[in-house]
């Protein structure tokens, strides 16, 4: 389980197939073997520490759903350790399960937020709501506006600086994760689940009454 808030920026050091190394720093400090990690916002599981490097694993399932095949040497990538016990809680709950890509359509500075649109798919704009979360390559945001095939978000100053969303151009795409809790009150509206309100407010997932 992830948060959403970005702890470092990465720079891709070698991309062969189903395989990633990315250098990075702080998110090397407690990290072993067999970790999770985030990686624009998709759990791998690291397989290798190479001194100020890691390796990851990524499978077929996983370059089907996300933008990771399309990164190459240099590319740079947002970084997350898993939520760690009694750590901070500062974003929403993210899975690292990506739900599908997006496209940037729009940027446009608002005084010192930059208002970025992405283009998404129908699955995915069905759990998209007002000043609900999304994570976009694994930040958690939250949405300013929808239309039916697109969502608009404010970018702060810090956001900018400490994730790769900022260097994002018309036409870039993005990984989209959206709140498991949607999906949960989706399958509630639809009848015949057993998962209730109850269970989850007792997994966390909402507040207990």
């Amino acid at each position: 389980m992830f948060t959403g808030i970005v702890e470092d920026v990465g720079t891709v050091r070698a991309a062969r197939s189903g395989s990633l190394t990315i250098a990075a720093e702080r998110v090397l400090e407690d990290t072993k073997s067999g970790d999770s990690m985030a990686v624009n916002g998709a759990c791998l599981t690291v397989v290798e520490l190479l001194g100020n490097s890691f390796s990851v694993d990524v499978m077929p399932e996983t370059l089907r759903r996300t933008t990771l095949g399309l990164l190459r040497p240099g590319d740079k990538v947002n970084l997350e350790r898993p939520l760690s016990v009694g750590g901070r809680f500062g974003g929403h709950f993210v899975q690292g399960h990506i739900d599908g890509v997006g496209k940037v359509i729009s940027a446009t500075r608002e005084n010192e937020a930059l208002l970025v649109r992405y283009e998404t798919p129908s699955e995915i704009m069905r759990y998209v709501v007002e000043k609900g979360f999304i994570a976009v390559d694994g930040v958690s945001l939250t949405v300013v506006e929808y239309e039916a095939t697109s969502f608009k978000v404010s970018l702060v100053a810090y956001t900018i600086e400490s994730t790769i969303l900022g260097d994002k151009r018309p036409g870039d795409v993005v990984n989209l994760e959206v709140d498991i809790i949607a999906k949960y009150v989706e399958r509630l509206r639809e009848g015949g689940s057993r998962i209730t309100m109850e269970f989850l407010a007792e997994h966390g997932f909402m507040p207990k009454r």
